[in-house]
């Protein structure tokens, strides 16, 4: 096996409270390895106990997010004949969540928030088999179901990230679920007042980071975030709008869903000090 055939691994370790470090490993590498192979490598061969989440390795189930070279990335979809094998290749939690051990991060606030939002609302009394929706309509919203909950978007989005803001922020994974819902062609809930009050939209700022880290390809930010971002400007900060509502003496839409829980600091930290000042980045 020549020098060329050898990825060296730093890899994350630790756990909550406890000293964290970068441990390193030199794997061999074989054609089409991904850097979940290689982490298979040294669980079989030079660290059993390292703590990895994994299920498919098929790029579906969400369950293998990290950040590798500090882009968030699924690992069983980063190939390492993509990365630069001269360099040492840095696989970490992804840092915007509490970290559990090692690599695996305590995803399970996005659950919480997934549950304050309004469910979908058909009309009430009109059986199913009655509902009805031209083609286009759906097309429309099919990219949105798309999503495989991998939270990469989550994890990149500076405004969860950073942890800065006094209230708490739902995301672009749960913009890109609302929009679904919002959009859906008969759906009759209306979530801007919770998108403005609770969701706490006016947060992002259209970086278009977590368009592109998403391994499905759903344009978040032009087909999810703006459209929202507009129906909500139109609803509470359209003059006209404002007028007309006075003048039918019809209330601004409320704040549906209940109030979201602040998400705590991430896995950042616990990294150690060298390691903490890094952003993620956007290249391969």
């Amino acid at each position: 096996m020549t020098e060329a055939h050898i990825a060296h691994l730093k890899v994350f370790r630790g756990e909550p409270g406890g000293a964290t470090r970068y441990d390193e490993f030199d794997v061999p590498v074989e054609e089409g390895m991904v850097i979940l192979d290689a982490l298979h490598w040294i669980q079989g061969n030079a660290a059993p106990d390292l703590a990895v989440r994994w299920n498919c390795k098929a790029a579906k189930c969400g369950s293998c997010s990290g950040e590798v070279n500090g882009k968030p990335r699924l690992m069983c979809k980063t190939r390492i004949s993509d990365l630069d094998l001269d360099e040492p290749i840095t696989v970490e939690p992804m840092r915007s969540f509490p970290l559990v051990r090692d690599l695996v991060s305590d995803v399970s606030w996005n659950y919480e928030v997934n549950k304050s939002i309004q469910a979908f609302t058909p009309p009430a009394g009109l059986p199913q088999e009655e509902w009805r929706w031209q083609q286009q309509d759906i097309e429309r919203v099919q990219e949105y179901r798309k999503c495989i909950e991998c939270f990469l978007c989550q994890d990149v989005c500076h405004v969860l990230r950073n942890h800065e803001t006094e209230k708490p922020f739902m995301g672009p994974r749960f913009l890109v679920r609302t929009a679904g819902l919002e959009m859906h062609p008969i759906d009759e809930g209306d979530r801007r007042g919770y998108l403005k009050d609770t969701g706490n939209i006016g947060y992002c700022n259209i970086t278009k980071c977590c368009t592109e880290v998403c391994p499905e390809h759903i344009k978040i930010t032009d087909n999810a975030i703006i459209p929202l971002k507009e129906r909500v400007a139109d609803e509470f900060y359209d003059p006209i709008q404002w007028a007309w509502r006075k003048l039918r003496g019809k209330p601004a839409a409320g704040a549906a869903g209940t109030p979201l829980p602040m998400l705590q600091g991430g896995s950042a930290s616990d990294a150690p000090a060298a390691a903490k000042g890094d952003k993620p980045t956007s290249e391969g």
